[in-house]
Protein backbone atom coordinates (compact mmCIF):
# COMPACT_ATOMS: atom_id res chain seq x y z
CA UNK A 1 0.00 0.00 0.00
CA UNK A 2 1.39 3.39 -0.98
CA UNK A 3 0.77 6.11 1.58
CA UNK A 4 1.19 9.79 0.82
CA UNK A 5 1.84 12.56 3.34
CA UNK A 6 -1.45 13.59 4.89
CA UNK A 7 -0.59 14.08 8.56
CA UNK A 8 0.82 17.59 8.50
CA UNK A 9 0.29 19.52 11.73
CA UNK A 10 2.36 21.71 14.05
CA UNK A 11 2.75 18.82 16.47
CA UNK A 12 2.03 15.11 16.32
CA UNK A 13 0.94 13.62 19.65
CA UNK A 14 1.56 9.93 19.96
CA UNK A 15 0.89 7.10 22.36
CA UNK A 16 3.30 5.40 24.79
CA UNK A 17 4.95 2.14 23.74
CA UNK A 18 8.33 0.44 23.80
CA UNK A 19 11.46 2.55 23.74
CA UNK A 20 13.48 1.09 20.89
CA UNK A 21 13.08 1.46 17.16
CA UNK A 22 14.80 0.78 13.90
CA UNK A 23 14.09 1.33 10.24
CA UNK A 24 15.74 0.07 7.10
CA UNK A 25 16.02 2.32 4.06
CA UNK A 26 15.25 0.11 1.05
CA UNK A 27 14.85 2.62 -1.81
CA UNK A 28 16.89 4.44 -2.89
CA UNK A 29 20.05 2.55 -1.95
CA UNK A 30 21.53 3.99 1.27
CA UNK A 31 25.05 5.37 1.43
CA UNK A 32 26.09 2.87 4.12
CA UNK A 33 26.05 -0.92 4.28
CA UNK A 34 23.31 -1.76 6.80
CA UNK A 35 22.21 -4.85 8.70
CA UNK A 36 18.71 -6.34 8.47
CA UNK A 37 17.36 -3.84 11.02
CA UNK A 38 18.92 -0.84 9.32
CA UNK A 39 21.78 -0.40 11.76
CA UNK A 40 23.89 1.60 12.34
CA UNK A 41 21.46 4.54 12.18
CA UNK A 42 21.66 6.65 15.35
CA UNK A 43 24.14 9.50 14.74
CA UNK A 44 22.94 12.47 12.72
CA UNK A 45 22.84 13.32 9.93
CA UNK A 46 23.21 9.96 8.13
CA UNK A 47 23.61 7.17 10.68
CA UNK A 48 26.76 5.10 10.82
CA UNK A 49 28.96 5.16 13.89
CA UNK A 50 30.59 8.01 15.74
CA UNK A 51 34.02 6.63 14.82
CA UNK A 52 33.12 6.26 11.11
CA UNK A 53 33.85 2.55 10.71
CA UNK A 54 30.71 1.61 8.72
CA UNK A 55 31.54 0.62 5.12
CA UNK A 56 30.02 2.74 2.34
CA UNK A 57 27.78 1.23 -0.33
CA UNK A 58 29.37 3.50 -2.98
CA UNK A 59 26.01 3.65 -4.77
CA UNK A 60 24.89 6.91 -6.39
CA UNK A 61 21.30 6.90 -7.68
CA UNK A 62 20.70 8.84 -10.92
CA UNK A 63 17.54 10.98 -10.89
CA UNK A 64 15.97 13.32 -13.46
CA UNK A 65 15.14 16.69 -11.93
CA UNK A 66 11.44 17.42 -11.67
CA UNK A 67 10.46 13.74 -11.47
CA UNK A 68 9.16 11.54 -8.67
CA UNK A 69 11.60 9.43 -6.65
CA UNK A 70 10.27 6.30 -4.97
CA UNK A 71 10.97 6.10 -1.24
CA UNK A 72 10.62 2.74 0.52
CA UNK A 73 11.46 2.02 4.14
CA UNK A 74 10.83 -0.90 6.45
CA UNK A 75 10.08 -0.25 10.12
CA UNK A 76 11.96 -3.24 11.46
CA UNK A 77 11.07 -2.53 15.10
CA UNK A 78 7.74 -0.78 15.69
CA UNK A 79 7.61 2.63 17.32
CA UNK A 80 5.08 5.49 17.10
CA UNK A 81 6.36 8.55 15.30
CA UNK A 82 6.78 10.01 11.84
CA UNK A 83 9.33 10.43 9.06
CA UNK A 84 10.87 13.41 7.28
CA UNK A 85 12.73 13.64 3.97
CA UNK A 86 15.30 16.32 3.13
CA UNK A 87 17.72 17.03 0.29
CA UNK A 88 20.96 19.02 0.32
CA UNK A 89 24.07 19.48 -1.78
CA UNK A 90 25.95 17.57 0.91
CA UNK A 91 25.36 16.30 4.44
CA UNK A 92 26.45 19.60 6.01
CA UNK A 93 23.41 21.30 4.48
CA UNK A 94 20.84 18.94 6.00
CA UNK A 95 18.44 20.33 8.63
CA UNK A 96 18.63 19.83 12.36
CA UNK A 97 16.65 16.96 13.86
CA UNK A 98 13.02 17.83 14.73
CA UNK A 99 12.39 20.10 17.69
CA UNK A 100 11.10 17.80 20.44
CA UNK A 101 8.87 18.33 23.47
CA UNK A 102 9.82 15.99 26.32
CA UNK A 103 8.57 14.88 29.72
CA UNK A 104 10.70 13.95 32.71
CA UNK A 105 10.76 10.34 33.91
CA UNK A 106 12.78 8.33 36.41
CA UNK A 107 14.88 7.21 33.42
CA UNK A 108 15.43 10.74 32.16
CA UNK A 109 13.63 12.77 29.46
CA UNK A 110 11.22 10.95 27.12
CA UNK A 111 9.90 12.39 23.86
CA UNK A 112 6.25 13.48 23.72
CA UNK A 113 5.81 15.34 20.43
CA UNK A 114 7.82 16.87 17.61
CA UNK A 115 7.33 19.98 15.57
CA UNK A 116 6.18 19.30 12.00
CA UNK A 117 6.40 21.95 9.29
CA UNK A 118 3.08 22.23 7.42
CA UNK A 119 4.80 24.02 4.53
CA UNK A 120 8.33 22.61 4.34
CA UNK A 121 10.98 24.65 2.59
CA UNK A 122 14.44 23.70 1.31
CA UNK A 123 16.18 21.59 2.36
CA UNK A 124 13.08 19.67 3.59
CA UNK A 125 11.06 17.90 0.89
CA UNK A 126 8.27 16.52 3.08
CA UNK A 127 7.60 16.52 6.83
CA UNK A 128 5.18 14.54 8.99
CA UNK A 129 5.34 11.56 6.64
CA UNK A 130 3.81 8.20 7.70
CA UNK A 131 2.69 9.64 11.06
CA UNK A 132 1.36 6.75 13.14
CA UNK A 133 0.49 5.71 16.67
CA UNK A 134 -1.21 2.38 15.98
CA UNK A 135 0.75 -0.78 16.72
CA UNK A 136 1.63 -3.05 13.81
CA UNK A 137 3.99 -6.01 13.38
CA UNK A 138 7.68 -5.39 12.89
CA UNK A 139 8.62 -5.37 9.23
CA UNK A 140 5.93 -2.89 8.18
CA UNK A 141 6.66 -1.24 4.81
CA UNK A 142 6.11 2.47 4.19
CA UNK A 143 6.23 3.77 0.60
CA UNK A 144 5.67 7.06 -1.19
CA UNK A 145 6.94 9.13 -4.11
CA UNK A 146 8.54 12.54 -3.62
CA UNK A 147 9.23 15.13 -6.28
CA UNK A 148 12.91 15.90 -6.74
CA UNK A 149 13.58 19.57 -7.52
CA UNK A 150 14.65 20.40 -11.05
CA UNK A 151 18.32 21.15 -10.42
CA UNK A 152 21.74 19.87 -11.40
CA UNK A 153 23.53 18.20 -8.52
CA UNK A 154 26.37 15.78 -9.10
CA UNK A 155 26.22 14.20 -5.65
CA UNK A 156 23.31 15.43 -3.52
CA UNK A 157 22.46 13.88 -0.17
CA UNK A 158 18.91 12.65 0.39
CA UNK A 159 18.13 12.16 4.07
CA UNK A 160 15.28 10.07 5.52
CA UNK A 161 14.80 10.28 9.28
CA UNK A 162 12.42 8.65 11.75
CA UNK A 163 11.37 10.65 14.80
CA UNK A 164 10.05 8.58 17.74
CA UNK A 165 7.62 9.36 20.55
CA UNK A 166 7.95 7.92 24.06
CA UNK A 167 11.64 7.33 23.43
CA UNK A 168 14.47 7.99 25.85
CA UNK A 169 17.21 10.41 24.86
CA UNK A 170 20.05 8.77 22.97
CA UNK A 171 23.37 10.67 23.15
CA UNK A 172 24.21 9.59 19.59
CA UNK A 173 20.96 10.55 17.91
CA UNK A 174 18.52 12.13 20.33
CA UNK A 175 15.01 10.93 19.49
CA UNK A 176 15.72 10.36 15.80
CA UNK A 177 17.19 7.65 13.55
CA UNK A 178 18.86 8.56 10.28
CA UNK A 179 19.62 7.23 6.80
CA UNK A 180 20.95 8.91 3.66
CA UNK A 181 21.30 8.15 -0.03
CA UNK A 182 23.46 9.86 -2.65
CA UNK A 183 21.68 11.19 -5.74
CA UNK A 184 23.03 12.42 -9.07
CA UNK A 185 20.36 14.86 -10.23
CA UNK A 186 20.25 16.05 -13.84
CA UNK A 187 17.90 18.95 -14.52
CA UNK A 188 15.25 18.56 -17.21
CA UNK A 189 15.88 21.42 -19.68
CA UNK A 190 12.21 21.38 -20.68
CA UNK A 191 11.16 22.38 -17.15
CA UNK A 192 11.83 25.57 -15.18
CA UNK A 193 14.58 25.37 -12.61
CA UNK A 194 13.51 25.15 -8.97
CA UNK A 195 14.76 28.02 -6.86
CA UNK A 196 16.14 27.76 -3.35
CA UNK A 197 17.86 24.41 -3.78
CA UNK A 198 21.65 24.47 -3.59
CA UNK A 199 22.90 22.00 -6.18
CA UNK A 200 26.55 21.41 -6.93
CA UNK A 201 28.46 20.35 -10.00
Amino acid sequence: MRIHPAFLAPFVLLLPTQASSHFLMMEPTPTLVLDERGNPQKPEPCGGTTHGSTPASNVVTPVRGGTQLHIKVMETVYHPGHYRIALAADATGLPEDPETVTRNTEKGPFSVSAKIDKNPKPPVLVDGLFAHAERFPSGHIWETDVRIPNIDCENCTLQVIQWMAEHGYNPEGGYTYHHCAELKISADPALPRDQGWAGKK
